[in-house]
């Protein structure tokens, strides 16, 4: 951070500290609340970022603004999420999506000298979320080794095997990795083989069909279910050779490539193709505005509800002026030009379901900031414990955390949460709910 403050104070930023008091909006995680005592039945909330603060200091002409923000976020736990957790936030007026990049590349490059002596090498590359969903089922992909996801869509349409015609009559699609015999070979055996299906399973995935070459031709449980002409399809199209053995996923389009993304993940750990010391940054850009959720219909924020769109926002479809900045599989953080017009902010609103009481009640003061006049604005946050946990090379980032919370967010310092006394609560009007639970006699194992 150190580093970071140098090369950012050079190119003209100015540090301000926004509140960690602020009022709760629905803008996707739950907020972490605070009663406040003064005007009682009223709370406060933790800042899940200083995103709005920012935008609102564009408008008030501070111009490049940057802050090691703590951000608060009630989440199930994982590896890489705390409840509290530290961003390094960015926000620049009269910007383009170039600009920004430009910008995190060359604090990325002072740091990565001031901490190695090397030069790292930019500009970083750039991968488009289908691309890369399609290519290596993530989002966030690892890119340092291959094992890419095939299309296979089209060579298997015709094939009289049921589950694939299901799956492909409802919108569905098909699509294979080559496990190449010199990366394979022997070390992937048909118990292994049922080993990954049950892996599969467990990761979202209907289930997995397999193939693998051998004497020229593709041998399976399943071969008899396709035509030789498809089969021969199949292996041209994967480029298989003697020995590779084709793993082959179907289903709809974002749970099966998430899941497909999972099962890359472990083949390559399990078979040792992840590199070490090696640290391939790139930018994943041309996300979409909005997710659909496949069930109800409704349209919910890819990034946050301040992203500017790249066409229609009543659009479900429309781009988004947005990016990630990922390193080794994970993402450092997001970034995106920023709504600047207020009656576009408002259809943003409307697409995600809010209406104009809503709005008013919980952006009121957001949306009238954009009507004074917003220059056009964009910006950055990475998180800073997860970068340090990759450099380190740490699984966790409760691993470079002073005191950090353990997967059930108890501290095991403290023992916080903890109950507080009744006339702390009579104070702040509020009645204990808890009763005799206790959170308490947490072993200490479950630091993991």
């Amino acid at each position: 951070m150190h580093l970071a403050r140098q090369y950012l104070e050079q190119n003209g930023f100015l540090e301000i500290e926004t509140p960690i008091l602020g009022r709760s909006t629905p803008e996707g995680a739950r907020d972490y609340i605070v009663p406040s005592r003064v005007h009682p039945g009223t709370f406060y909330a933790l800042p899940q970022s200083p995103q709005q603060f920012k935008q609102m200091l564009m408008v008030a002409s501070m111009d490049r603004y940057y802050q090691v923000a703590r951000c608060f976020r009630d989440e199930d736990s994982r590896k890489d999420r705390q409840p509290e957790f530290t961003q390094l936030d960015l926000e620049m007026s009269f910007v383009d999506m170039k600009d920004i990049q430009d910008m995190m590349e060359g604090m990325v490059s002072y740091v990565w000298k001031g901490l190695y002596g090397k030069d790292l090498q930019t500009p970083f590359p750039h991968i488009g979320y289908r691309d890369a969903m399609e290519r290596f089922g993530s989002d966030k992909p690892d890119m340092r080794y291959g094992l890419e996801f095939i299309k296979l869509t089209e060579v298997v349409k015709d094939a009289p095997y049921k589950i694939f015609q299901n799956i492909l009559a409802e919108g569905g699609f098909v699509a294979g990795m080559n496990l190449k015999a010199d990366i394979a070979g022997e070390k992937v055996g048909r118990n292994d083989v049922d080993r990954y299906i049950k892996y599969a399973k467990k990761v979202g995935l209907g289930g997995l069909t397999w193939m693998r070459c051998v004497d020229g031709k593709l041998e399976s449980n399943i071969v008899q279910y396709f035509t030789p002409e498809i089969l021969e399809d199949i292996k041209r199209t994967m480029g298989a050779e003697e020995g590779d053995l084709l793993f082959i996923i179907a289903g709809p389009w974002k749970a099966t490539y998430e899941g497909g993304g999972f099962l890359r993940k472990k083949v390559a750990e399990d078979l040792g193709l992840v590199p070490e010391d090696v640290f391939q940054f790139f930018w994943m850009d041309q996300c979409p505005i909005y997710e659909v959720d496949p069930v109800s219909g409704k349209c919910d924020a890819f990034h946050h509800p301040f992203v500017l769109p790249v066409g229609d926002p009543m659009d479900e479809n429309v781009g988004g002026a947005c990016f990630d900045l990922c390193l080794n599989g994970n993402e450092l953080g997001s970034g995106s030009l920023r709504i600047h017009n207020v009656e576009m902010q408002r259809q943003v609103f409307h697409k995600l379901g809010l209406d104009d009481e809503r709005i008013e009640r919980n952006f009121g003061y957001f949306v009238e900031m954009l009507s004074y006049g917003a220059p056009p604005h964009g910006g950055i946050a990475i998180g800073v414990d997860r970068l340090c946990a990759i450099l380190l090379n740490k699984e966790s980032i409760r691993d470079v955390i002073a005191f950090p919370k353990n997967k059930r967010a108890v501290s095991l310092l403290d023992g916080s949460p903890s109950k507080v006394d009744d006339d702390k609560l009579e104070e702040l009007q509020i009645i204990s709910l808890a009763g005799d639970l206790d959170i308490g006699d947490i072993d200490e194992t479950e630091i993991e």
